[in-house]
């Protein structure tokens, strides 16, 4: 969620998206946040959210949602987690929210929710987390020299 973000976040998410390879890529979707106004509750804009979010996924996707509430994973968990979801054969679906979470909708679509950390980051720190992250996970997996114990 979220467009037009600093071209130091679109660096570094491109610098770990571009590490992948082709078994193991990111695909960055972009969806524009919902316009706020004074005069909406901010529960309408994350359905406006959602619904945008959820006309992006395919029905065979396998949806993370990341939430505060989700599992909160090592990143010898989520090693583990991309060996399942790669021989899964299925696309993976990680879902960010707008500043306000995801919908209801968008929790109800997720077949796990995975939760960074306690903190709250701002969305630019997300992109560039979530694409180190899965890089070093990934790393993991191929006993590269990436990620150290």
């Amino acid at each position: 969620m979220g467009t037009k973000m600093p071209s130091w976040v679109d660096t570094a998410f491109d610098i770990y998206a571009q590490r992948l390879p082709r078994d193991c890529s990111l695909e960055l979707i972009e969806i524009p946040a919902a316009k706020r106004t004074r005069n909406q509750l901010a529960e309408k804009w994350k359905e406006k959210e959602g619904e945008l979010i959820i006309k992006t996924i395919d029905a065979s996707d396998w949806v993370v949602a990341l939430d505060v509430d989700g599992q909160s994973w090592s990143t010898s968990k989520l090693a583990s987690q991309i060996t399942k979801w790669q021989s899964m054969g299925n696309n993976v679906a990680l879902l960010v929210g707008g500043p306000d979470g995801l919908s209801n909708a968008c929790l109800a679509r997720a077949n796990q929710l995975w939760s960074l950390s306690a903190l709250t980051f701002p969305h630019p720190m997300v992109r560039v987390i979530l694409s180190e992250t899965i890089y070093r996970a990934w790393s993991v997996t191929v006993n590269h020299p990436y990620h150290r114990e």
